[in-house]
C-alpha cells in the first residue's frame, strides 16, 4: 500500500484541465485546413493527389483553389504534398465538430466562423449523458480514440458523460465505421431500441461519408444514408480531444475556434 501512495505521489495529477486549458498537440498533427486564395488556373494536382474526392470547385471561384469537405477528408496531407502553391494546410486547431453536415465545408480564403451553439434540444443532456458506442464495420481507430476518453488524462466522466453497455440505456449513439451491409439492420434496430428524445453522433470518415469505403456496393455512404444525424466529428480517426470537444460543445459548454 505504501509503494502505491508513493507512485501517485510521483506521478502527480494527470487529468487535463480542460477546455481551460487547450492540450499540446504533437507538431505533426493535422488539425483544422485553411486553404488560401490563389490562382490555380488549370492545376489539378491536389484533385488528382485526394483518396476520396473531399475536393471540389469552390462556389464563385473562377480559376481559384477548390473548397474541403471535412466528412469526406482523411487528413492525409496528400493534397497540401500536391500543391504546387501549398494553398491547403492543416494547422494545429482540433475543435472541428459541426451541428450540421454543410459546417464541415471548409472554402478558400475564409476564416473558420466560431461554431454555432447547441441547439435548444440538446439542453437534456447538459448534466448527464449516456451513449452507445457502435462499432459499424470500422477499423478499430476511431472506436480506440474514443475508448481513451475514459482514461485519467480525460476522465470523460467527470462531464457526466459515460458509455453504456445497452441501447435501452442510452440517450443516444455514437457511430463509428462505413456501415456495412451486414451491420446495416442492426444498427437500425439499435437506434429504434435507443429511447427519445436521442441524439446521434457519427465520429470519423467513414460514419459521416463513408470515407475510404464510399465507392464500395456494400457500404453506406455515412450514416444520414439511414438515418440524420445531429453532430459530426471529422478525422480519420478524430483525435480525442477533438471527439471530446465534441460532445461538451453537444453539452452546451463554451468554446471558441480558432485558427493557425
Amino acid at each position: 500500500m505504501l509503494r502505491i501512495i508513493k507512485e501517485r505521489l510521483r506521478q502527480k495529477y494527470r487529468t487535463q484541465d480542460y477546455p481551460r486549458r487547450m492540450p499540446v498537440l504533437p507538431a505533426r498533427y493535422r488539425g483544422l485546413p485553411h486553404i488560401e486564395r490563389v490562382t490555380c488556373g488549370s492545376c489539378r494536382a491536389c484533385h488528382t493527389a485526394c483518396p476520396t474526392g473531399a475536393l471540389t470547385p469552390a462556389d464563385g471561384i473562377q480559376g481559384g483553389p477548390p473548397a474541403l469537405d471535412m466528412g469526406l477528408c482523411t487528413f492525409c496531407g496528400a493534397c497540401h504534398a500536391a500543391c504546387p502553391q501549398k494553398a491547403i494546410t492543416f494547422t494545429g486547431e482540433h475543435r472541428m465538430a459541426s451541428f450540421t453536415r454543410e459546417g464541415l465545408i471548409i472554402t478558400p480564403g475564409l476564416s473558420p466562423a466560431p461554431p454555432p451553439a447547441a441547439p435548444e434540444k440538446f439542453s437534456l443532456f447538459r448534466k448527464s449523458l449516456r451513449l452507445r458506442q457502435v462499432s459499424a464495420g470500422g477499423c478499430n481507430a476511431c472506436e480506440a480514440d474514443c475508448n481513451v476518453l475514459t482514461t485519467l488524462v480525460f476522465d470523460l466522466g467527470r462531464f457526466g458523460i459515460d458509455f453504456v453497455a445497452s441501447p435501452r440505456h442510452a440517450d443516444g449513439l455514437l457511430i463509428t465505421g462505413p456501415i456495412p451491409e451486414n451491420m446495416r439492420q442492426a444498427l437500425v434496430d439499435t437506434l429504434t431500441a435507443t429511447p427519445e428524445p436521442r441524439v446521434v453522433i457519427a465520429v470519423g470518415a467513414c460514419a459521416i461519408s463513408g470515407g475510404l469505403f464510399r465507392s464500395s456496393p456494400l457500404c453506406r455512404t455515412g450514416v444520414q444514408s439511414l438515418f440524420p444525424a445531429d453532430l459530426f466529428v471529422p478525422g480519420c480517426p478524430p483525435n480525442p480531444w477533438t471527439i471530446l470537444d465534441a460532445l461538451l460543445s453537444l453539452q452546451g459548454r463554451n468554446r471558441t475556434r480558432v485558427s493557425g
